[in-house]
């Protein structure tokens, strides 16, 4: 009993030296999302001839190099483990941080777009970091290893936009140039927190498994439940990543605030999406995800409407603030519903499934941000927030609606 008790002590010992680890990685690399975020949109514009239409090109090269990343992270960690897998992706942030660089000084777009995409690459691998913690846990450890990994993400939530605020324009006329130097030693300094690291490797799942079959994905993708929180998931990540790729711009070129302004909003908004994790798993359990998935399209609804309301710095903030918790309530709420649909041994498929539908349509949109902003204006941006969030609130209704009939 005693040895029994000695061994879940060493367990929990080294479970909690690599979550401690990976939590100060998840603070340094995080940084590359909201400093892409915040500057890429207005960088694009400013470097763009007479049609600005493509301002977003960037951001969406960053969510297709994202999409990558998720792949190449599980390849490479099948074939040499994790620990070198994250120390990659810790190098190929710190290259996308300089080809950023240099197409700044080149005043080249295209470059500036492959080295965002550089940067989304690496920022796939930075994704993987809460599952490494959660699997090098036991099973009571595992929610506070997720949350000692979403403690960090709130961490780069703040120190990223500051990066740009403070180092931004230190090589001016060069502008933003600073905010990419500066972030290459941050991704590199993550490295040593890889070296230590001591994490189990990943094993696929026996095909003795107990339990009924796998079901063709065909028949789990046609299941009500799935689908449901497939289009309330991928729409709520989509119209977060539409709007946020499109403020900053419409913030300092089409209204004339201060880029430090714009990433203000940009860091408030990132705080709002992360710092909500802590309580939204609680209030699920709770209410229930539909109806969490239901208060985050509320919140949506709200950010179209403070937006809607003028071009003051306070509707902009507002908007981004209630963005952000809109897509947390939204996607964590709708992930559980998928995570509902299918049976552990069918996991793979499904997610990775759900996965490429989800990144080519944030892609789609961060593309689309652009091309509607420059055509329509912001009041355009927002408009398309109602008719996607209404068809997502017409699907929950049924799916509660069906979920009670069956219950009776």
């Amino acid at each position: 009993m005693l040895a029994a008790a000695e061994d879940i002590a060493t367990v929990l010992r080294e479970a909690r030296r690599n979550v401690l680890l990976l939590t100060v990685a998840q603070a340094l690399l995080g940084v590359v999302g909201p400093i892409s975020f915040a500057v890429g949109g207005v960088a694009g514009y400013q470097l763009l001839g007479d049609d600005k239409s493509l301002a977003t090109a960037p951001l969406t090269a960053f969510n297709v190099g994202m999409a990558l990343g998720v792949i190449l992270v599980a390849i490479l960690s099948r074939w040499a483990g994790r620990r070198f897998a994250f120390m990659v992706g810790a190098t190929i942030a710190a290259i996308g941080g300089i080809v950023a660089t240099a197409a700044l000084f080149r005043e080249s777009f295209w470059i500036f777009a492959a080295g965002l995409a550089i940067l989304g690459l690496s920022s796939g691998f930075t994704q993987k970091l809460r599952f490494a913690a959660a699997d090098a846990s036991p099973s009571f450890y595992k929610a506070k290893a997720i949350s000692w990994i979403l403690g960090g993400g709130i961490v780069s939530a703040v120190l990223g936009p500051q990066i740009v605020i403070f180092a931004g324009d230190y090589f001016a006329p060069v502008w933003f140039a600073g905010a990419f130097v500066a972030l290459i030693p941050v991704c590199l300094f993550a490295l040593f927190f890889f070296l230590p690291l001591r994490l189990p490797e990943t094993t696929t799942a026996s095909s003795a498994q107990a339990g009924p079959p796998a079901r063709p994905l065909r028949e789990i993708a046609g299941n009500r439940r799935f689908l449901t929180g497939m289009v309330c998931g991928i729409s709520s990540y989509a119209l977060m990543t539409f709007m946020m790729t499109g403020a900053p711009v419409a913030m300092v070129v089409g209204c004339g605030f201060s880029s430090d302004l714009a990433t203000l909003g940009i860091q408030w908004h990132v705080l709002a999406m992360f710092a909500p994790s802590f309580a939204t798993g609680w209030l699920i359990s709770r209410l229930g995800a539909e109806r969490v998935v239901a208060c985050g399209l509320l919140l949506l609804m709200g950010c179209a409407a403070v937006a809607h309301l003028g071009v003051a710095l306070w509707n902009f903030w507002g908007a981004l603030v209630l963005l952000g918790l809109g897509w947390n309530f939204g996607f964590i709420g709708a992930t559980a519903i998928v995570a509902q649909s299918y049976r552990p041994h069918e996991a793979d498929k499904v997610q990775g499934f759900h996965d490429i539908v989800l990144f080519s349509t944030v892609a789609g949109s961060s593309f689309a941000s652009g091309k509607v902003l420059a055509v329509f204006g912001w009041d355009m941006l927002n408009a398309v927030i109602w008719p996607v969030t209404g068809l997502c609130l017409v699907l929950l209704f049924l799916l509660m609606r069906a979920s009670k009939s069956v219950a009776a």
